[in-house]
């Protein structure tokens, strides 16, 4: 007989008490609920932390600030439990069949290892929605697959095998607050993980980081400190030598085939 997938969603979050309840809601609603939702409390000042407990969820405490730092602390509560690891951000509002989807692509497919998708931004002005869709996140899903080889892991939707994470967590950058943690665990990820990109598995995020010029400049020149701080690990040369010599399978890493075969609409082009 085999056994049921168990999926547990991690949730970094540090003071979004507001958006993290719209999350969790969102969550409960799910048509394939998850075994565990794990929130991580990242040194909140508001009722984040309430809001986590009265939704059911689990909570544990990172005092470092920083993502990276928080999302560690939730992958390594996860895996104790855990066949797949599922992330979201405390303003990401999952679509009702959101884990359902993530949930099937894995079964049917032994060598998947990572699957990410896509944004729908919500909350900004219908050009700022645009741009963070189609340039900001298609943008980056079309040049770091270009560069490394393998899709960009899209922090606030994506999902990983326990065992992919068993294999990275010491290499990544994970005190680091000043990187992009999805950006450092793609760069530390081969194509023998089996990363692909579903464009059809889309998140409703939050456009309040591209609302203004700092704040997306922000995020755009971190692109520069990641790659800068893992340094090699992001060379396309070093990458290529290290496929050669890796005795896995054959790499499966690409986009999530659909009957098209093709990218969403403009989708990083």
């Amino acid at each position: 007989m085999t056994l049921a997938v168990r999926v547990t969603v991690v949730i970094p979050c540090r003071n979004d008490a507001g958006f993290l309840d719209a999350c969790l809601t969102a969550l409960a609603a799910q048509t394939r609920p998850a075994d565990r939702v794990v929130v991580v409390d990242n040194a909140s000042t508001d009722a984040s932390a309430a809001v986590a407990r009265r939704h059911g969820a689990d909570i544990v405490s990172e005092s470092r600030i920083g993502i990276w730092p928080a999302a560690a602390r939730g992958y390594d509560e996860a895996r104790h439990d855990a066949d797949i690891i599922a992330r979201l951000d405390a303003d990401s509002r999952p679509h009702p069949d959101w884990i359902a989807r993530v949930v099937r692509a894995f079964e049917v497919d032994s060598s998947l290892g990572v699957l990410t998708g896509g944004a729908e931004f919500y909350g900004g002005s219908p050009l700022t929605n645009y741009i963070g869709d189609r340039w900001y996140v298609g943008g980056g899903h079309y040049w770091v697959k270009r560069w490394l080889g393998i899709p960009l892991v899209f922090g606030s939707n994506f999902a990983m095998r326990t065992r992919v994470w068993e294999r990275v967590r010491e290499l990544v950058d994970r005190e680091n607050a000043h990187v992009h943690d999805d950006l450092d665990l793609t760069i530390r990820l081969r194509a023998s993980d089996g990363v692909r990109y579903d464009p059809q598995l889309r998140m409703p995020v939050s456009a309040r980081p591209l609302q203004t010029v700092s704040g997306l400049s922000r995020r755009v020149v971190r692109v520069v400190t990641t790659f800068a701080a893992s340094w090699p690990e992001g060379s396309p040369r070093l990458r290529a030598a290290d496929s050669k010599a890796t005795d896995a399978a054959p790499a499966v890493s690409g986009e999530w085939t659909h009957e098209s075969g093709e990218w969403a609409p403009e989708f990083g082009r």
